[in-house]
C-alpha cells in the first residue's frame, strides 16, 4: 500500500483565450486540435472536465454545441460571477472535495482570485494544457471499464438529481421509483484494476482512507481467509459502474472488515447501509461477531456515524482480543442481529457462509 499524488477528478476550464483562442463574443473562436485532444484524453482517463467562464451562457454554450463538444462538459458555469463561487458550485454538485478538483485559466488575477478563495483548488495556466496529459495528477493509477463511462455516469446522475427535485412526494418514494438494483460479487482478477481506483477514490466514505494495490487485492482474492467483494449499482437511468468494495478477513469467531468505501455518487441511496445491513445477516448466518477497522481521515465522520448508527462500537470482546492493529486505527465491534433490509432496492450477492473460508 502506498501513497501516490492526488489525482484530479475534474478539470474546470476557462473558454475565452483558454478552450478556445479568441473571445467568443467579439468574433468566431476555435479550438485547437491539440486542445481537443487533451480533452479527449483525459475524459478517456475517467477525468470529468466542466466550465467556469464569465460569458453570455447561450452564445458560450451555443458555440461549444457548434464546435462538437459540450458533451465533454459536466455542470458547467457559465455567467458573470466570480469563478470562485462557480468552482464551489461545480464541486458542491459533483460531490467532490476541493482538491479533487483543477483550474486552468489564461488570466492570471482570475487564477489569483481562485486560489484567495479556494486554496485547496490546482490552479494552472494557459501554457500548461498541453502539460495535462503527462502530468503525474492527471494521470489516475488504473484505467478500467468505468473510467471511459464515468462522464456519461455523471451525466445520468445529474438527469437523476433534476428528476428528485421536481418529485412530488417522499424521499423513499423516490428511491423506490428508480428501480434500484445492487449486485455484491467476489471479485474476479479482471476486475481488481476496478478495486483499486476505488480504494483510491473515495475518501469521504472510505472506513479507514487506506488505499490497497491491485497486487495487494490479488493475494487477499488468493487467500481462502479473505473475502474481496465489489458493490455495483444500476437503475433506470443506467449504470452507476463499480461503486463499492468490502475487504472481510474471516476468522473462526468473528469477521474483520478490515475496508468498507463506496462512492459519494450513491450516498443518498443508502449504499453503505444496504452493504452493512446484509453483511450483519450474513455474520448472523455464520455465527460470528463482526469488527470494523476504523481510521478517522478528516473526511470519512459519515463513515463512522454510519457504523455507530448500525450499532457497531467499541469493546473488549474476547472474540477478537488481542488483536494487533494500526495505533490510529479503532477496532468496532457488534454482536450481530438479524435486520431487514430497506425495501428500495433489490440485492444480488453471494452467500457468505459458503463455502467456510477461515482460518485460525
Amino acid at each position: 500500500m502506498t501513497e501516490q499524488i492526488n489525482t484530479v477528478k475534474c478539470l474546470v476550464w476557462d473558454l475565452d483565450n483558454t478552450l478556445w483562442a479568441g473571445t467568443v463574443l467579439e468574433e468566431t473562436v476555435g479550438i485547437d486540435h491539440a486542445v481537443r485532444h487533451v480533452l479527449e484524453v483525459l475524459d478517456a482517463r475517467g477525468i470529468l472536465h466542466s466550465i467556469a467562464s464569465k460569458n453570455e451562457p447561450e452564445i458560450a454554450w451555443g458555440r461549444l454545441v457548434e464546435l462538437g463538444v459540450a458533451e465533454y462538459f459536466i455542470a458547467p458555469q457559465i455567467g458573470w460571477h466570480p469563478k470562485s463561487d462557480s468552482i464551489r458550485r461545480i464541486a458542491d454538485q459533483l460531490n467532490f472535495a476541493h482538491d479533487a478538483v483543477a483550474f486552468v485559466d489564461d488570466e492570471p488575477a482570475e487564477r489569483a482570485e481562485v486560489a484567495f478563495h479556494l486554496p485547496n483548488i490546482r490552479c494552472y495556466t494557459r501554457e500548461q494544457i498541453m502539460d495535462f496529459i503527462t502530468l503525474p495528477e492527471f494521470q489516475p493509477a488504473a484505467i478500467t471499464v468505468d473510467s471511459g463511462r464515468r462522464r456519461h455516469m455523471y451525466q445520468a446522475n445529474l438527469r437523476r438529481q433534476a428528476e428528485r427535485e421536481e418529485f412530488r412526494g417522499a424521499d423513499v418514494e423516490f428511491l423506490r421509483s428508480l428501480d434500484l438494483r445492487l449486485c455484491i460479487e467476489r471479485a474476479k482478477a479482471t476486475e481488481l484494476p476496478r478495486i483499486e481506483e476505488l480504494t483510491r477514490r473515495t475518501s469521504q466514505m472510505n472506513a479507514t482512507g487506506i488505499h490497497y494495490s491491485e497486487r495487494v487485492l490479488r493475494e487477499l482474492c488468493e487467500d481462502p481467509g479473505h473475502e474481496v467483494l465489489l458493490a455495483m449499482l444500476d437503475d433506470r437511468f443506467g449504470s452507476h459502474g463499480a461503486i463499492g468494495v468490502v475487504l472481510l478477513e474471516k476468522c473462526r469467531s468473528y469477521w474483520r472488515l478490515k475496508l468498507l468505501a463506496t462512492s459519494c455518487r450513491v450516498v443518498s441511496f443508502g449504499v453503505g447501509a444496504m452493504i452493512l445491513n446484509w453483511l450483519i445477516n450474513q455474520a448472523v448466518k455464520g455465527g460470528v461477531h463482526l469488527v470494523a477497522d476504523f481510521r478517522a481521515t478528516g473526511r470519512n465522520r459519515i463513515m463512522e456515524i454510519t457504523y455507530r448508527f448500525l450499532g457497531f462500537s467499541l469493546s473488549d470482546c474476547e472474540c477478537f482480543s488481542p488483536l494487533p492493529q494500526h495505533e490510529d486505527m479503532e477496532l468496532l465491534h457488534l454482536v450481530p442481529g438479524a435486520r431487514d433490509l430497506p425495501g428500495t432496492m433489490r440485492l444480488t450477492a453471494p452467500d457468505l457462509t459458503h463455502p467456510a473460508s477461515v482460518q485460525g
